[in-house]
């Protein structure tokens, strides 16, 4: 399974609402106002500007997003789907999420300028990639690593929500709902079968 799919079937909001766990602190209908904002942001013939994140901030959310969802042969990345939009509007809708997030981005940039001595954009791709394993995997990671790893598990969960809510992300993920069908068949059988049942007696 990709690191793709696997976020996928950790978080599709709001399709799986009742199913997927929300970024701590936030809600179901913030999610879906911010995924709405996120891509009327997108269609706007004027450059997004943020309310919450500074311009050095909002180069490495963006950098970072892309890093957590890359670009594939599927779909695009999640710059491409909105994502940093999509931040921005949750942390001006929840102040109370600021501080971690102004920190996290903060410690990361401390964390890169220490080991390689330059900020976490500016640092290349193989280098960026071996810090984040460092916090990506929070059974694994050192003790000293603990508030990158609290910062990275909360960002994964919000670029999450905010590619699997997008129309990107709902298409990459294959959901099939929300389309109109001019007659029903029934279940496939394929799908009973998995599942162990049948129509009838």
């Amino acid at each position: 399974m990709t690191r793709r799919e696997a976020l996928g079937v950790l978080a599709f909001l709001p399709i799986a609402a009742a199913f997927a766990p929300l970024p701590e602190g936030v809600d179901a209908p913030a999610v879906e106002t911010a995924s709405r904002a996120a891509a009327d942001a997108l269609a706007s013939a004027s450059a997004f500007a943020p309310k919450f994140f500074t311009a050095r901030e909002w180069e490495t959310v963006r950098v970072l997003a892309d890093l957590v969802i890359p670009r594939d042969e599927r779909s695009g990345s999640a710059t491409d789907a909105g994502v940093p939009e999509f931040m921005d509007f949750i942390m001006d809708a929840y102040p109370d999420q600021q501080t971690a997030m102004r920190g996290g981005l903060a410690w990361l940039d401390s964390e890169s300028v220490r080991r390689y001595g330059t900020r976490f954009v500016a640092t290349d791709g193989p280098s960026q990639r071996r810090l984040l394993d460092e916090i990506a995997w929070p059974a694994r990671a050192k003790p000293e690593m603990s508030q990158g790893v609290a910062f990275f598990s909360r960002f994964r969960d919000l670029t999450s929500s905010g590619f699997w809510s997008s129309r990107m992300g709902v298409a990459d993920i294959g959901y099939k709902g929300n389309t109109g069908m001019a007659e029903w068949t029934g279940c496939p059988p394929e799908a009973l079968a998995k599942l162990g049942v049948s129509y009838g007696g």
